[in-house]
């Protein structure tokens, strides 16, 4: 059984994911922090730096955004993308003051103005709509043949000329008519934003589109993953969800409102976050591990804690690496660690007792909603893996 709270307090957004009453995924928004992930402005080119073959595009925020080359160039496969970025000069496409229609896709941090791109994504139930491209790709979790060939003969008969698309694992078992139904609203703000971009009245920098709300892109992820029931603290987020699930006429889940209660706490949900931001979990063996994160990665030691196990000492690093791994593909999850992942096993003599390590992260990670990358085990015997942030959607 799969639930989700959403409490608001003051200016502080708190979505959890619970399965069987276990918090396995989680999400915070301050109110007071402004997000420009996925919202599309028509920005206004400010300098043009040909050193770096990028520039930066004022958007009308507090900081200029940045953009390079590859993400001005037409998205294409990444050989021909690399070849053209060899041969293209920035200079040759845009020059200072001129108009661009522009995506954030990388929100501003303390150091850095927000990245963006003229590669626009526009997010729905069912799929990811690519304008101005012919990519047409289908998610990898959705594994069977036959239903990914389905899938690709439905997008071939309804998808127009000059746009790509990705399917998510949300339209598997889909009818064409429910597919067509969610694409063709996507198209419609394509459409709108496209007027704008090709009116020469149009005053640049402006917001062309707003993107989806942090509660909308949360329940546009999750309401076809077998949820059952939705509970909230606060008449506005209520109303909102009840708005959300009646655009996608959606009647089998339950919707509570509780606004005299703390529902973090009459559910068990404030101890497991608590738990959750702890920089030690210990595994059921008695072995533990560590998550740090930096700027750069996040790197995560495994040690054997109080467990000495009963056999010899390979079986015993191996058991405690076991369950290491089921419960870092967890953490990762929970957490929603993104970026470039290092993980520190205890040192395995045995290359089919490595193998198989990687086989029970790989396992365990099929939960994960969010694209996961194991490169594998370097020379350094540190296993090296990527993750992407939940924020940006399958």
């Amino acid at each position: 059984m799969k639930e989700i709270f959403i409490k608001k307090t003051d200016n502080i957004t708190q979505i959890v994911l619970l399965e069987n009453g276990n918090v396995i995924e989680k999400y915070e928004e301050n109110d007071k922090k402004k997000r420009l992930e996925e919202k599309i402005y028509l920005g206004k080119v400010q300098n043009v730096l040909q050193g770096m073959q990028a520039a930066f595009i004022d958007i009308g925020e507090d900081r200029n955004t940045f953009i390079h080359l590859k993400d001005i160039l037409p998205k294409i496969n990444v050989v021909k993308q690399k070849e053209a970025q060899e041969e293209k000069n920035i200079k040759k496409l845009i020059k200072v003051n001129d108009k661009i229609l522009i995506q954030v896709k990388r929100d501003a941090t303390k150091m850095k103005g927000a990245k963006v791109s003229t590669h626009i994504s526009i997010p729905s139930r069912y799929f990811v709509l690519m304008p101005e491209t012919d990519i047409r790709t289908i998610s990898q979790k959705i594994e069977d043949i036959k239903e990914r060939e389905r899938l690709n003969n439905i997008i071939n008969e309804i998808l127009p000329n000059n746009f790509g698309v990705i399917v998510r694992t949300s339209a598997l078992g889909k009818t064409k008519e429910d597919l067509k139904k969610d694409l063709d609203k996507s198209i419609k703000t394509w459409e709108k934003i496209e007027k704008i971009k090709n009116d020469e009245n149009s005053i640049a920098p402006m917001v062309v589109y707003n993107g989806q709300s942090f509660i909308e892109k949360l329940l546009t992820d999750l309401v076809d993953k077998d949820i059952t029931r939705i509970v909230v603290n606060n008449k506005k987020n209520y109303e909102e969800v009840k708005n959300i699930l009646e655009k996608f006429e959606e009647k089998e889940i339950k919707v509570e409102l509780k606004e005299k209660e703390d529902i973090f706490k009459i559910y068990d949900i404030e101890d497991q976050l608590e738990k959750a931001n702890q920089r030690k979990i210990w595994l059921k063996c008695g072995g533990f591990i560590t998550i740090d994160k930096t700027e750069a990665l996040t790197a995560i030691d495994v040690n054997s804690g109080k467990y000495i196990g009963n056999k010899n000492l390979e079986q015993t690093v191996f058991k405690v690496n076991s369950e290491a791994s089921i419960e870092i593909a967890k953490q990762l999850r929970l957490r929603d660690i993104g970026g470039i992942i290092i993980i520190d096993y205890i040192d395995m003599l045995d290359d089919e007792h490595k193998k198989e390590i990687i086989k029970v992260l790989e396992e365990s990670l099929k939960q994960d909603r969010s694209k996961t990358q194991i490169v594998g085990f370097s020379k350094l015997n540190l296993l090296e893996m990527t993750r992407k942030h939940m924020k940006g959607g399958e």
